[in-house]
């Protein structure tokens, strides 16, 4: 019987990539479920292979831990040259998009506060 091995919801393509090409150059067999039409099914991959399901696991936990250690390091390198994304850069780039979200983040604190005012005089 199949067992979920790894959950694609919220994944990087690249992170996805990397665990696919991991079982495939490990001989592990595996199938691939989307997230279906309309976006409620679980995106995932599936070891088909009792037996190998352990084995996968164990790859997949050391892939992770170094791809962790990977990213702090490249998150550290950047920060340290000044590269890093901060919310000013993005505010930088896209100002009238950072202005919208802003406004629509105010609307939707204002809306329900303006409701239960009004529910409040009745």
């Amino acid at each position: 019987m199949a067992k979920i091995l790894f959950k694609l919801r919220n994944v990087p393509d690249d992170e996805a990539e990397e665990v696919r090409e991991l079982l495939i150059n490990h001989h592990i067999d595996y199938y691939e479920t989307s997230a279906g039409n309309w976006g409620v099914s679980m995106p995932a991959l599936w070891v088909k292979d009792d037996n190998q399901f352990r084995e996968a696991k164990e790859l997949l936990d050391a892939y992770q831990e170094a791809r962790s250690i990977r990213i702090r390091e490249e998150y550290v390198r950047l920060k340290r040259e000044g590269k890093n994304k901060t919310v000013l850069d993005s505010m930088k780039k896209n100002p009238v998009l950072f202005i919208a979200y802003i406004l629509i983040v105010l609307a939707l604190l204002y809306l329900p506060f303006k409701l239960i005012m009004e529910l409040a005089r009745l």
